[in-house]
């Protein structure tokens, strides 16, 4: 035993059986992991087992040095406090949070007379912030509302009661046009221009439904005192707001605030959406993308982003609506997986929002890097076929025949998940095999890898069969007992309704199914498609030249001239069949026309 073996020895058999958070550290003495735990010795120990089949979490155990820990009261304080040390040391095997793309909010900035804009750089120091918003044009909508309702500035001139007293500035043209209340030039007084900006600031917090009201209640009060101007005024007021909230997202009445959270993941990456509900509107949203780094489930990834969204949208709202119930449990949170009606259709929203934000990610990493996204199918597929490389160069086997007639073979290969048309090569196989798709492989795959041999060209990272474990059987054969080659094999199988759904890895075959929509489905389906393609008019061209030869090179004083002209002018064998000699000696010698014309009609 290594003296780094029996000192992890010792801190395991020390550790104690309270919740906490513990930290792994490798030999240099930096923080690689940090987890938290119900049990300190149960969940640390559990590392150190050897049936640990992870791949990933056997290197991280093969790199700590050094375990240290931290004992709290509760599971909560542990989900806290491992929280706050990971964003403060962002180890090397912990999730790495990724913010959300920079979404617009709404600032109203501390001026003596504010102005409010959209933005999306925050500092606090100026202004105070709303949103971020996610979804729409929620903003713009927004703002739209705001300035047709109240003429605030939108200039940023240093406005100050003292540039008003000296007739520092003059009005511009939006005074002019009564998008503008003149504040500059002291055309409006700072108690009016200051309830503008309170009940702007109302409808930007969800009130925009208690300001119609009371502006309804305006338009009656001015009606009733025949002053039908102002009335008309507040009734335009009115239909904008009702515009606006018709747009808008607007749930039921009676649901107050409320948490909302969408979630959604890749291979390694977990994408989580929320969305707050203030006053029955939702004013805020943000997704969040977390790399996940070791075997962390889902409902642990959930903790975080609820953790994190709620710090960043600064919601203390006690309802949660979840998809599934999170791993840590807050006993003054209520959490609620809804099945239907209004919240069921804003838990679907959220979704629809993450899965948005998912798809435009991987959109943007594709466009800016064209083999990320190449090489991210390959790793996955490396994964599901535990292969020991990432399949770069992958060949693909297929025959085709009618009857045992005309046997044809076509290999097709890929390059980092592209077809590579260069290297196609197509295989005239010989007539004794008929029928027999096994001897046809055989012989296809051996004269492919005898060939790379001799000219010494790299061998693929992977062979796929299309014909499922017979054919992966026949080219096993080839390649390790014959040609002595260790090349992975892995098969395709159809399902009852001639649909691949299955790959067929190993020796065993063992079955992994697939996804219609992933990733790595398509690109298998993609090569399965390309080889049958191939194969099919390989096939269709050797048999349409087979007929040609049969029916015309037999006939005497038929030459190649002669026949390309017979075809080019009826179009096949068959119309030549069936043409009277009046129509022949358009086309042929004299001499001719009898002869081919006795040829087809005896």
């Amino acid at each position: 035993m290594s003296a780094w073996d029996a000192h992890i020895t010792q801190i395991l058999a020390q550790l104690p059986t309270s919740p906490g958070v513990y930290q792994h550290l490798d030999g240099e003495g930096r923080i690689i992991y940090i987890g938290k735990a119900k049990n300190l010795k149960k969940r640390v120990s559990s590392y150190f087992q050897k049936d640990q089949i992870n791949t990933k979490t056997r290197h991280l155990v093969q790199q700590i040095r050094d375990i240290k820990y931290v004992v709290v009261q509760s599971e909560q304080d542990a989900f806290l406090l491992e929280n706050n040390l990971i964003k403060q040391y962002q180890p090397k095997y912990n999730i790495l949070l990724k913010d959300g793309k920079s979404y617009p909010c709404i600032c109203i900035t501390k001026e003596e007379y504010p102005r409010i804009f959209k933005t999306r750089k925050i500092d606090r120091k100026n202004g105070e912030y709303y949103g971020p918003y996610s979804y729409g044009n929620t903003v713009d909508l927004v703002l739209e509302l705001i300035h047709s309702l109240y003429p605030i500035r939108t200039c940023s001139l240093p406005i100050h009661s003292e540039s008003i007293e000296q007739n520092k500035y003059k009005v511009c043209l939006k005074y002019h046009i009564h998008n503008c209340c003149g504040i500059c030039a002291g055309e409006e007084s700072k108690e009016i221009y200051q309830q503008y900006i309170a009940k702007a600031r109302k409808i930007i917090m969800g009130g925009a439904h208690e300001i119609a009201q009371d502006i309804e209640g305006q338009m009656k009060a001015l009606a009733a005192q025949m002053k039908f101007e102002q009335a008309q005024v507040m009734k335009e007021n009115l239909e904008l707001l009702e515009k606006f909230c018709s747009k808008t997202i607007i749930v039921n009445s009676n649901i107050k605030d409320l948490d909302v959270f969408g979630y959604e993941e890749d291979e390694d990456k977990v994408f989580i959406n929320m969305l707050h509900i203030h006053q029955g509107s939702i004013i805020k949203g943000q997704t969040i993308e977390y790399h996940r780094k070791l075997d962390e489930t889902k409902e642990m990834m959930l903790s975080y982003g609820i953790l994190e969204l709620r710090n960043q949208l600064e919601s203390q709202t006690k309802d949660i609506l979840v998809p599934f119930l999170p791993d840590e449990i807050s006993e003054n949170i209520h959490y609620h997986i809804p099945t239907s009606g209004d919240k069921k259709k804003l838990m679907d929203l959220s979704m629809r929002n993450v899965h948005q934000y998912r798809t435009d990610a991987n959109k943007q990493q594709d466009k800016l890097n064209p083999d990320q996204k190449a090489m991210r199918v390959l790793e996955r597929l490396q994964q599901q076929c535990g292969l020991e490389k990432i399949p770069i160069l992958i060949d693909s086997f297929d025959n085709s025949h009618i009857q045992g007639s005309h046997a044809v073979g076509v290999c097709v290969v890929y390059e980092k998940a592209k077809p590579k048309k260069s290297e196609y090569k197509r295989y005239s196989l010989h007539s004794c095999h008929g029928a027999d798709d096994g001897a046809n492989m055989r012989e296809m795959v051996y004269r492919r890898y005898r060939d790379l041999i001799d000219e010494q060209k790299p061998m693929p990272d992977l062979i796929i069969a299309d014909g499922g474990v017979e054919q992966m059987k026949a080219i096993d054969e080839i390649i390790r007992s014959e040609l002595g080659l260790n090349i992975p094999i892995i098969g395709l199988k159809k399902d009852d309704k001639h649909r691949t759904n299955t790959l067929l890895v190993g020796k065993e075959a063992a079955e992994v199914k697939l996804k219609v929509t992933d990733e790595l489905f398509r690109l298998l389906v993609s090569i399965q498609d390309e080889v049958h393609r191939f194969a099919i008019s390989y096939h269709k061209n050797k048999r349409s030249k087979a007929q040609v030869k049969s029916e015309l090179d037999d006939i005497q004083g038929v030459g190649p001239k002669t026949k390309e002209k017979l075809l080019q002018h009826f179009g096949s064998v068959e119309q030549l069949r069936m043409a009277e000699k009046d129509e022949l000696v358009k086309i042929v010698a004299n001499h001719l026309v009898s002869i081919i014309y006795n040829h087809f009609h005896g």
